[in-house]
C-alpha cells in the first residue's frame, strides 16, 4: 500500500527558490478545457499565461495550432487582460486534433493532449483521462514530472509526482488555494488556478492514481 504523505511535504519539495531567477519560461494554464470540439463551429479556448508560474504577462501575441494528419489550422489569440487571452478555434474536419498554445514569450508553449472533433449532433465521447488531460492543460506538466505524461517537468521546480500518494481532503484544499500549505523560508507559492470543484477531483484523483472517468460538457 502506498503511503499517503500531507500536502504540506509536496510543498517543502516545490518551487526550488534557484529556478525563479530565470527568465525564460513561463506557464500556460487553460480556462475551460474542451473535451470536444464540434467540426466547423467556433470552440473558444482561453488561457493565462504566468512567467515563472507567478506573474502574469500582458502584451504577448500567442498563436493556437491545431494539427491533425496533414491538416493544419492556425488562429491568433486576443488579449483579454490580467495575462488572460482568447481565440476561437474552427476545425474543418473529424478526428483527434492535436493543439498547441505557443505563448509569444520566447518559445514557450503547451501541446494538449488531442482532442475530438465530431459532427454536429454526434454522440459526445466519454472521456477517461480527464484528470491526466487537465494536468497537461492547467500547466501542472510544466513543472512537476509525472511519469505518465511524456515530456512532464520541462522545469526543475515542483517534485516528481509519479510515486505521490497524498491525503485526498487536503490535496483538493490544497488545489484551490495552494497558500494553506506554504512553506515557511520558501518566497514563491503555486499560484492560485481557479480550479472548478469537477477539474480539482479530477487532478486529485490523477495524482493519486486513481480512474475517474466522466462525461464529457461542452
Amino acid at each position: 500500500m502506498s503511503k499517503r504523505l500531507p500536502v504540506a511535504a509536496l510543498v517543502l519539495l516545490a518551487l526550488a527558490g534557484t529556478a525563479f531567477t530565470f527568465g525564460g519560461w513561463c506557464v500556460i494554464t487553460v480556462g475551460d478545457l474542451p473535451e470536444y470540439v464540434t467540426v466547423g463551429k467556433p470552440t473558444e479556448i482561453t488561457f493565462t499565461i504566468r512567467q515563472h508560474g507567478m506573474t502574469l504577462m500582458d502584451n504577448l501575441q500567442p498563436v493556437i495550432a491545431a494539427t491533425s494528419g496533414a491538416s493544419e489550422v492556425k488562429v491568433n489569440a486576443t488579449a483579454k487582460g490580467s495575462g488572460r487571452y482568447s481565440a476561437n478555434l474552427v476545425v474543418p474536419k473529424g478526428g483527434d486534433w492535436t493543439v498547441t498554445i505557443n505563448s509569444g514569450f520566447m518559445n514557450n508553449r503547451s501541446t494538449l493532449a488531442p482532442i475530438p472533433a465530431i459532427a454536429a449532433g454526434a454522440t459526445p465521447p466519454v472521456i477517461a483521462d480527464r484528470g491526466k488531460r487537465l494536468f497537461i492543460a492547467k500547466g501542472c506538466v510544466t513543472c512537476h514530472v509525472h511519469g505518465e505524461v511524456t515530456g512532464s517537468g520541462s522545469v526543475s521546480v515542483g517534485p516528481n509526482l509519479t510515486p505521490k500518494r497524498y491525503q485526498a481532503e487536503f490535496l483538493a484544499r490544497f488545489l484551490v488555494d495552494p497558500s494553506i500549505a506554504r512553506t515557511p523560508g520558501v518566497k514563491e507559492i503555486m499560484p492560485k488556478l481557479e480550479l472548478k470543484p469537477v477539474e480539482v477531483a479530477a487532478i486529485s484523483a490523477f495524482i493519486n492514481g486513481q480512474t475517474q472517468a466522466l462525461g464529457a460538457r461542452h
